[in-house]
């Protein structure tokens, strides 16, 4: 289990790496994103296994059921309607709050004891996957209430989701395994530089999305092959 972990979660972070920086809508933008989806869910859903039954940590839960919920959503995002997927989606937004909570919880106690965490995760990691969860989650309401989701607000969430799903695996392959490194580049604080890289990023697309005087088009699904995926396209004014 722990090396079906450990190689989805490279191959994880190679096919995400081709998806955030490939031309949006083009076909290695879709092949990476397909490939980051399949290795993320079987990255965060072997930790799941792990976290719960092999070596016992509740942090790891947390974060391997949130991580997969981002992915799952911000998939279906663009490749499904709210009116398809409803049922899944209150599930999921369950799943977010169910974390998001949780994580609220469990760093009340980190915070209260001497070290200051639960099995090695601070409370401020606590704190900040349950922001996530709880707004992930009412943001799923939204969506619920609403019944859809078009334009500019689709693609963000599509891409909120799933980069911020890659920057938890950066964050957790580059410094949360720090130790792992030969000591001359973990000192050398290089090991930074990946998460600053898909930070930078994602908050450039995200900044560009919602200011985009051109708007990146609506994903549109394929009609000549039943239940193909959506794509994400961009206008010939949007830069790339």
């Amino acid at each position: 289990m722990l090396w079906i972990h450990v190689i989805a979660g490279l191959v994880a972070l190679a096919s995400g790496a081709v998806a955030l920086y490939a031309v949006k809508g083009g076909d290695w933008h879709r092949r990476g994103g397909i490939g980051f989806t399949v290795a993320m869910l079987a990255m965060t859903g072997s930790a799941v296994i792990i976290a719960a039954y092999l070596r016992p940590n509740i942090g790891n839960v947390i974060a391997g059921s949130l991580t997969g919920y981002l992915v799952v959503t911000g998939w279906l995002a663009v490749k499904r309607s709210v009116a398809e997927t409803r049922a899944l989606l209150f599930g999921l937004m369950l799943v977010a709050f169910s974390a998001g909570f949780s994580a609220l919880a469990l760093g009340g106690v980190a915070a209260a004891r001497p070290n200051g965490a639960i099995d090695g995760i601070p409370a401020p990691a606590f704190y900040m996957f349950a922001t996530v969860g709880i707004g992930a989650g009412l943001l799923d309401l939204r969506l619920l209430i609403a019944g859809e989701i078009r334009g500019k607000q689709r693609l963000a969430r599509h891409l909120w989701r799933m980069g911020y799903a890659m920057w938890i695996a950066t964050l957790s392959f580059f410094l949360g395994q720090a130790d792992e490194f030969p000591a001359v580049v973990s000192d050398s604080g290089a090991l930074i530089v990946p998460v600053l890289l898909v930070t930078a990023t994602l908050l450039y697309w995200i900044i560009r999305i919602q200011i985009a005087r051109h708007p990146l088009r609506a994903p549109k699904r394929d009609t000549t092959r039943p239940g193909t995926a959506h794509t994400i396209a961009v206008t010939a004014e949007d830069p790339r």
